[in-house]
């Protein structure tokens, strides 16, 4: 009759248990030889031997005199410490040059782990590339110089709780209108807007658009957080572009006051406009999470007026030349470049 999940073999090279080195206390403890301890334990000599030599350490008894004794505890400590050491550490040496191109993006353009991966396999740049997952654990394990705090939205947490309020005012059309196309992202020209704030009120202030499908973002100094200052720059953002209405389609944004003349704005230009509901600002995500990353150069509580020009373009420049899994890691100024060339 055939048995399921029987063997005929005593299994052997098992590791010892809990209750095995509990064991090996004891009898120790009689003075029982080490030959004795493998006999009534079905043990190889050897296995016991490791384990003593493991668990011992030096005490001193009450005469001040050093004697030598197993414990069960520090033999565990030891051999989860040595279990950590095992394994195949080639694969370290082997993705050698990719790990030096990994820590100079990481720590200099501010690259996640995944895009550089992404980008190394997209382009075959290395011998040997490995997975995201294990470059995170050799990162975690200290095999690279790039440590955790470099790793800006690792170490990002929500922590605030979301209230619903009443009575906010609302600007225009609701996102509820909003067509399907914009929500699945397949259609290129939907973007969503936000201002990110300077210290004080009267400190500049910067003007986000994200295109939804490609990721590209614009960023513009605004001489001030209203509605005057957005219109301008729209103005001139707009400007840069023949065929405008092909590559602005639609705009989202929040109840802000800044966005009060957005509407007849848009329809200057045949583009739609939609507002979000009151304090639901996850109904722009990607704005909303793409000014979180102008954060790590823009400090908040800093006033915008102390960062050049200079500064605010390189970071426009960085957002849209980090290469993107959602976009098989092109970057989102190569993917706008192609969606602009097609419309003109």
């Amino acid at each position: 009759m055939t048995q399921n999940h029987s063997n005929t073999k005593e299994r052997k090279f098992t590791h010892l248990t809990e209750i095995e080195k509990g064991q090996i206390e004891a009898y120790l403890d009689e003075d029982l030889s080490l030959r004795e301890i493998a006999r009534r334990m079905g043990r190889d000599v050897s296995t016991i031997s490791r384990e003593r030599d493991r668990g011992t350490v030096e005490q001193i008894d009450t005469n001040r005199r050093p004697y030598k004794k197993y414990f069960l505890d520090v033999g565990t400590r030891v051999y989860k410490e040595n279990r950590k050491n095992c394994g195949n550490h080639s694969n370290v040496m082997k993705a050698w040059n990719f790990n030096a191109f990994a820590e100079k993006v990481i720590l200099e353009e501010h690259w996640s782990p995944d895009a550089v991966v992404g980008y190394a396999n997209r382009h075959k740049k290395f011998e040997y590339i490995p997975s995201t997952k294990t470059l995170y654990n050799w990162i975690d394990e200290g095999k690279l110089s790039v440590i955790n705090m470099d790793l800006a939205l690792k170490l990002r947490r929500s922590t605030k709780s979301t209230k619903s309020r009443k009575h906010k005012k609302v600007l225009g059309r609701s996102i509820e209108e909003r067509p399907e196309s914009v929500e699945t992202r397949k259609e290129f020209g939907h973007w969503e807007i936000d201002t990110v704030e300077g210290r004080k009120s009267n400190d500049d202030a910067l003007l986000t658009l994200i295109e939804r499908k490609t990721r590209h973002k614009i960023i513009r100094r605004i001489p001030s957080n209203t509605a005057p200052a957005v219109t301008n720059a729209l103005q001139e953002i707009f400007a840069e572009y023949e065929e405008v209405q092909d590559v602005f389609k639609t705009i989202t944004a929040d109840n802000g006051s800044e966005f009060s003349a957005l509407s007849e704005q848009g329809e200057g230009i045949q583009m739609d406009v939609y507002f979000c509901h009151p304090y639901a600002s996850w109904e722009r995500g990607s704005n909303e999470r793409h000014n979180g990353l102008i954060r790590k150069f823009i400090k908040k509580g800093q006033p915008i007026h102390s960062y050049s020009d200079e500064k605010i373009a390189d970071v426009e420049n960085w957002m849209n030349t980090l290469p993107r899994k959602i976009l098989n890691y092109q970057t989102p100024g190569e993917a706008f470049a192609k969606f602009v060339d097609c419309v003109a």
